[in-house]
């Protein structure tokens, strides 16, 4: 890291929105300073919805496709969906060495993910 920018940063969230709702303005700001930047969503944010007419498979996918947008708007280079399912996501060995490949592969300077001190059911299993 040089300055006060990384030169690659990773975000790490359990749900599609997440990382805008929490740190939105810092991501762009890094970006814009020429961070290579990833997101990795656990979940694909199937049950974040009170539309009775919304199905869980339109609702994973039309977040998706908003995740993939805002991130495109903020100038991130990748994002990196894991696809559990939206509140059954737990703090396994399985999905604790997926985030440690992906943390090894790109090798981050910073990574942002929720405060382990903050109780929110899934984005605590991420800390």
């Amino acid at each position: 890291m040089t300055n006060q920018f990384p030169k690659i940063a990773m975000v790490v969230m359990a749900h599609p929105d997440d990382p805008e709702f929490f740190c939105g303005g810092t991501i762009a700001l890094w970006a814009k300073h020429g961070a290579e930047i990833t997101y990795v969503i656990l979940t694909n944010g199937n049950k974040g919805s009170d539309d009775p007419e919304m199905t869980p498979e339109q609702l994973a996918k039309t977040r998706r496709i908003e995740q993939e947008n805002a991130a495109k708007i903020l100038g991130i280079n990748r994002v990196l969906f894991f696809d559990e399912n939206d509140g059954e996501l737990f703090s396994t060995l399985e999905i604790r060495e997926k985030v440690v490949r992906e943390i090894r592969r790109y090798r981050p300077d910073a990574l942002i993910a929720p405060d382990p001190t903050r109780y929110f059911f899934q984005n605590t299993y991420i800390n």
